[in-house]
């Protein structure tokens, strides 16, 4: 008979859900509930806030039984790529590069992750995808969005 050992990573990524609810319920507390009825912008705080308990418990249960899964080998190229594809997005939107040049590239650099080869065509795709995006959240919702010389253009 197998006897399974405790995952140390399980354990600390639980630790870390765990982590990551608090930190969600203690900004929550700052929230001012201006609503007279219904609910108010303390209800989605609080639901993602339970899920990751959730979650949390529920991995911490496995990790301690031995039942996770197998982890399967990671690409470092992959993982590189979607990682510098967040940072040019952080980047392009701090330097006033706007919302969709930076979802494209990272698009791009996902896809790229994922196998793809074809990095014009999947520049493209992101780029039309972003702009519907855009539109969608500034026209339809009137949300805004970080806005660029491109945004300016719309």
């Amino acid at each position: 008979m197998e006897t399974r050992r405790a995952d140390p990573a399980g354990i600390a990524f639980a630790i870390g859900l765990f982590a990551l609810a608090g930190v969600i319920w203690w900004d929550l507390r700052s929230l001012q509930g201006a609503t007279t009825y219904g609910i108010g912008p303390q209800a989605m705080p609080m639901v993602v806030t339970a899920g990751l308990v959730l979650l949390a418990i529920g991995n911490l249960v496995s990790a301690l039984r031995g039942e996770l899964p197998e982890r399967e080998s990671t690409d470092p190229r992959a993982v590189l790529l979607i990682l510098g594809g967040f940072v040019a997005l952080i980047a392009l939107i701090g330097l006033g590069g706007g919302f969709i040049l930076a979802t494209a590239i990272l698009f791009t650099t996902t896809s790229a992750a994922f196998g793809r080869k074809a990095i014009v065509k999947d520049f493209a795709i992101g780029f039309v995808l972003a702009v519907i995006i855009f539109l969608i959240f500034d026209k339809l919702l009137t949300l805004s969005l970080p806005a660029g010389p491109l945004e300016r253009l719309l």
